[in-house]
C-alpha cells in the first residue's frame, strides 16, 4: 500500500497514455537528472522550489523526485496548499527504474513540442500525434502542410518532421513512422506494441499482419472524409486511438459472439 498522498509506479503507469493521465512534475536535482537523463513519459522538469508558483490546474498532479522523499513530499504539499490535487510517486524515479518501467530520453523530449508533417492525414499521421501527446509531450502542436514544404517548414520553424521521405522520423524497411517513434523514445512496452502492429498493418496495406487493420483503415478513411480541417480530424482521431490503446492494454483477448448457438 502506498503511503498517504502517494501513488505507486504501477498505478501511475496505468494512467499514462489515457485522457485521465495526471500532470507529472519531475523535481529531481540537476545532478540526479544528469546521472540518468531519462524521464517518466510525459513528465516535465520543474525546480522543486517553483512548486509554490506553479500555475493552477484542475488536473491531478504527480510529483517525482529521486527517491520519493523530501523533494516530492514538500513540492506535493505546496501544491495541495494551493488547492491542487497532488501526490508523490512512491519510491521516486529510482523505484520506477527498478521496476523496469518505460522512460524516454530527455534530449529528444526537449525538442518535441512542435511537429510538422504532410496535410490530409489518414493513419500514421494521426497515430503518431496521438502517441506524442499521450506518451511524450502532452502540449505538442502539429503543423499539417503541403508535402513539398514539410522539410523546409521544419527547418524554418525548428519543428520535428515526420512521415515523409527525409524527415526526422519516417518509414524504414517494413516499419512505419509509429514504429520509428516507439524505438527512438524507448516506448516498447506490450500495449503500444499491439497498437503498433495494427497501425503498421493498416498503414502499409498488410492486413494479414493484424485482423484489426481493416477496421482501422475503414474508420481512418471515414474520418478523413468527414473533416476538411486536419486539426479537427486529429482531435476526433485522438478518441479513436484512445480506444485502440485501451483495447491493446486491457481487452485484446476479448471476443464477441451473439447470438450464441447461431447456425454456422
Amino acid at each position: 500500500m502506498p503511503s498517504f498522498c502517494q501513488i505507486t509506479p504501477t498505478a501511475l503507469l496505468r494512467l499514462i497514455g489515457t485522457p485521465d493521465a495526471p500532470i507529472i512534475l519531475d523535481v529531481r536535482l540537476a545532478e540526479d537528472r544528469d546521472a540518468d537523463p531519462f524521464s517518466i513519459p510525459t513528465a516535465q522538469a520543474l525546480d522543486y522550489r517553483s512548486a509554490a508558483s506553479f500555475g493552477s490546474t484542475e488536473r491531478r498532479v504527480v510529483v517525482v523526485c529521486h527517491k520519493g522523499l523530501k523533494l516530492s513530499e514538500g513540492a506535493a504539499a505546496l501544491l495541495r496548499s494551493r488547492g491542487i490535487a497532488a501526490e508523490g510517486l512512491e519510491g521516486g524515479h529510482v523505484a520506477w527504474r527498478n521496476e523496469g518501467l518505460p522512460v524516454v530520453p530527455d534530449a529528444l523530449v526537449a525538442k518535441s513540442n512542435l511537429w510538422v508533417t504532410r496535410h490530409r492525414p489518414k493513419i500514421d499521421r494521426i497515430a503518431c500525434p496521438w502517441l506524442i501527446r499521450r506518451f511524450i509531450a502532452p502540449d505538442a502542436r502539429f503543423l499539417f502542410v503541403a508535402p513539398s514544404q514539410v522539410l523546409a517548414v521544419a527547418e524554418r520553424f525548428s519543428a520535428v518532421s515526420f512521415d515523409i521521405e527525409g524527415a526526422d522520423y519516417t518509414h524504414a524497411a517494413d516499419q512505419c513512422t509509429f514504429d520509428a517513434l516507439l524505438t527512438a523514445y524507448s516506448l516498447d512496452f506490450p500495449a503500444l506494441k499491439r497498437v503498433a502492429d495494427v497501425v503498421r498493418a493498416a498503414d502499409t496495406d498488410r492486413h494479414d499482419l493484424s485482423p484489426q487493420a481493416a477496421g482501422l483503415l475503414a474508420v481512418s478513411v471515414g474520418l478523413s472524409r468527414m473533416f476538411k480541417d486536419d486539426l479537427a480530424q486529429l482531435e476526433a482521431g485522438m478518441t479513436l486511438y484512445d480506444a485502440l490503446y485501451r483495447w491493446a492494454r486491457d481487452g485484446y483477448e476479448e471476443g464477441h459472439d451473439w447470438p450464441q448457438g447461431r447456425a454456422q
